[in-house]
């Protein structure tokens, strides 16, 4: 169970800093993501 909310469901209104916080936390997984797709790139044109 996680503890996103009252046990109704998610919760509807944030505070503004558990929106900066879940904005940082997209920001660096999309940065671990793209880190991930330039390894990729590279490996791929290492075995062209």
């Amino acid at each position: 169970m996680c503890d996103c909310g009252n046990g109704y469901g998610p919760r509807s209104f944030l505070t503004a800093e558990e929106k900066i916080e879940l904005l940082r936390e997209y920001k660096k997984n999309l940065e671990n993501e793209a880190k991930g797709v330039e390894e990729r790139i590279k490996q791929l044109e290492k075995n062209n």
